[in-house]
């Protein structure tokens, strides 16, 4: 085994690039990334993502490649194959998303092996951090590997996993403070992925006993908040009918030593209105029909409709017609304080109230207009002046960014228009209702 760790990362987005920037300060890094405008803008010392202060990531770049130079330590952005052919730790991180039927794509995984198995050198161990369903590592990446390298599993390389916990947009719960569970496609490279990890992950590793206990550790953290959040979205629902606050009854319960705090809301992302859909494919695939888990992925799925169901009633109850209705929309990421679009559920809350006849006009000042109308095909604002006042008969907060808790939305809506709270994060006396 090497006793110089020559680090490439795979994949610059929310996983990878603050995992990079971490190893950096102990080991020289590659960062890769097809993105060549991603990448330009890293090595500007710019992090669209905002998962990475500009200074700090500023001050771990090179600007050449630490393997040719033997740099002990830094981190340098490419997206040229021929910078990654020296490393000998290959750490993937790519996303791995669902199709429109909410099946499994590999393809970025797929892609992402076959320019790793270009570069592979004899002894190199390569680490998978993307979210899978057990046995994807071994039983799709690595024959991919294989075919394109020329070289075989455990005797010419090794392969690791140690699924990411990357928390977007938390600047608390950073990468090197969150325990990381590693495993090895043989106990001695085991250890190896877990003293890696260990050098840099002050919190401390989790040494998984196979690859495939490594892989249905992280699917199932997922699910389990899916499954838990999907509880707190029926009793919202069930709560409504008996005109009972849901945040009200919450907050009693919650008085319980051991009661669990989850509260409704919208399930999007990229990981936990995701990863449920990897592990219930599997197990169709092993003959098991998934009951709890599909059942809390399509109540979760059907918040959007019935949150923009609420809010036209709320607005017929005040008089105001629906067709042609002005409604305001705060927020287009997925969650808070983050610009990560992806899979953003506040999509269906906007179309579904355009289906109903209204005019939607969306503010948010952390997306990124280029990402939200390429996946969305939609436009919207990011300043405030934007906004008329007394011009909205509704006013709905999809998303709690910390710019919209400061704002005066009576100020934005008519006398008999209504404002309504998904996130219940506004004081409940200045709103008509929340989730």
């Amino acid at each position: 085994m090497n006793s110089r760790y020559n680090i490439c990362v795979i994949g610059l987005g929310y996983v990878g690039l603050p995992l990079a920037r971490l190893f950096a300060t102990k080991y020289p890094v590659v960062g890769f990334d097809i993105n060549a405008r991603r990448v330009q803008d890293l090595r500007n010392g710019k992090d669209s993502t905002f998962e990475i202060e500009d200074l700090v990531l500023q001050g771990v770049l090179l600007n050449e490649n630490p393997f040719f130079n033997n740099h002990s330590t830094g981190l340098f952005c490419s997206s040229n194959i021929d910078d990654i052919q020296d490393a000998n730790i290959y750490i993937i991180t790519v996303p791995t998303p669902v199709d429109k039927n909410n099946h499994p794509d590999l393809t970025p995984l797929y892609r992402s092996s076959e320019t790793v198995g270009k570069a592979l050198n004899k002894d190199d161990i390569i680490i998978y951090e993307s979210t899978v369903y057990p046995g994807v590592t071994e039983e799709e990446c690595v024959p991919v590997l294989e075919k394109i390298s020329g070289l075989k599993f455990n005797k010419d390389f090794f392969v690791g996993y140690s699924p990411e916990r990357i928390n977007p947009g938390d600047k608390e719960h950073t990468v090197e403070k969150i325990l990381k569970v590693t495993s090895g496609s043989t106990p001695e490279i085991g250890k190896v992925v877990d003293e890696l990890y260990k050098s840099v992950i002050i919190a401390g590793t989790h040494l998984a006993p196979t690859i495939k206990v490594a892989e249905a550790s992280k699917v199932i953290e997922n699910s389990q908040r899916d499954i838990n959040i999907a509880f707190m979205n029926e009793l919202a629902k069930i709560f409504s009918l008996m005109d009972i606050d849901t945040h009200d009854v919450l907050e009693a319960a919650g008085t319980k030593w051991n009661f669990l705090k989850f509260k409704p809301g919208l399930v999007g992302g990229h990981c936990i209105g995701v990863d449920p859909f990897y592990l219930a494919q599997k197990a169709q695939e092993i003959g098991y029909y998934s009951e709890l888990i599909l059942a809390a992925r399509r109540l979760n799925d059907s918040m959007g409709a019935f949150v923009a169901s609420q809010v036209v009633k709320l607005m017929i109850k005040n008089d105001i017609k629906i067709k042609g209705a002005k409604v305001l929309n705060l927020g287009i990421t997925f969650k808070e304080n983050c610009p990560d679009i992806r899979n953003s559920k506040a999509i269906d809350v906007i179309t579904n109230l355009q289906d109903y006849g209204a005019e939607v006009t969306i503010f948010d000042p952390w997306a990124n207009s280029s990402e939200v109308n390429e996946e969305y095909d939609i436009d919207f604002y990011s300043e405030l002046g934007n906004l008329s006042p007394n011009k909205y008969d509704a006013v709905i907060l999809t998303v709690a960014h910390k710019e919209f808790l400061n704002i005066d939305l009576h100020q934005l809506i008519k006398d008999e228009g209504i404002i309504y709270d998904v996130k219940g994060a506004l004081e409940k006396e200045k709103i008509s209702k929340r989730l």
